[in-house]
């Protein structure tokens, strides 16, 4: 099981934009009715940019199980977002967990 299926900081921690052709009624897969307008261009995730940000598609308690509700669908933000990166340990600190540890590869030197 990966930490994101029982984290979901990032998903209570950032205010999440993206172009607004990645919106369903646009030709893109976030539904629409899940990201409020921005500007012309860029939409938001609804919830987001409350205080504190807590992602409408978030479902779970932090921590211990979350889910996506849009997992296929989410916005580019969010498919970016890369686990143990120093973003996800900023997040994981703002609701008390403690950073993620991911084990780099090793390369065995007498390997071609």
């Amino acid at each position: 099981m990966s930490a994101c299926t029982t984290c979901g900081a990032c998903c209570a921690s950032f205010r999440v934009d993206f172009s607004v052709h990645e919106l369903d009624d646009n030709g893109g897969r976030v539904p629409g009715g899940l990201a409020v307008d921005v500007n012309a261009s860029l939409a938001r995730m609804r919830g987001t940019d409350h205080s504190p940000p807590r992602c409408a598609a978030l479902s779970g308690k932090l921590g211990e199980q979350i889910g996506c509700g849009i997992y296929e669908w989410r916005p580019s933000p969010c498919r970016e977002f890369e686990e143990g990166s120093d973003a996800c340990a900023m997040a994981r600190r703002r609701h008390g967990l403690p950073p993620l540890h991911i084990a780099m590869p090793t390369f065995d030197r007498d390997t071609p």
